[in-house]
């Protein structure tokens, strides 16, 4: 992360999470919302496990899923912020099993360095024969 403030503006300020504690002079600040738990952590400022070269957007190939209990308060503070999401709100099906699939309600946002964030709400399971039938 190359800005703690900025990222906890967006995290907490925006998406709602709360911040558990913080290092402000080591860049770094542990965050939640509900059992979702994150750490912030700045880069060139106090410890640091760099792994890789950092380049921009981080988190290339990756997304953090976060469930919520309800998606309408996030996407309007984020709409009134004017911050852009990467994907709109959807409706959609995911097979989990030979027989099962869970709904979701969800969209996808990137954070201020790129680390892309699906916020999603369970919808429930169906059967797929019941899905069959429903299409």
């Amino acid at each position: 992360m190359t800005d703690t403030a900025k990222s906890v503006d967006f995290w907490c300020g925006l998406c709602g999470f709360r911040i558990n504690y913080q290092r402000v002079h080591e860049g770094f600040a542990y965050i939640s919302r509900g059992t979702a738990h994150v750490m912030l952590e700045q880069y060139s400022v106090g410890r640091n496990w760099i792994t890789a070269p950092l380049d921009r957007p981080f988190g290339r190939g990756i997304n953090f899923q976060v469930n919520v209990p309800d998606l309408a308060p996030i996407v309007a503070s984020l709409r009134e912020a004017n911050y852009p999401l990467f994907m709109s709100p959807e409706t959609t099906w995911y097979q989990v099993s030979d027989t099962e699939e869970v709904g979701v309600r969800q969209f996808l946002v990137t954070d201020p360095d790129g680390y892309l964030i699906r916020f999603q709400t369970d919808i429930g399971r169906r059967n797929l024969v019941e899905a069959a039938g429903a299409a």
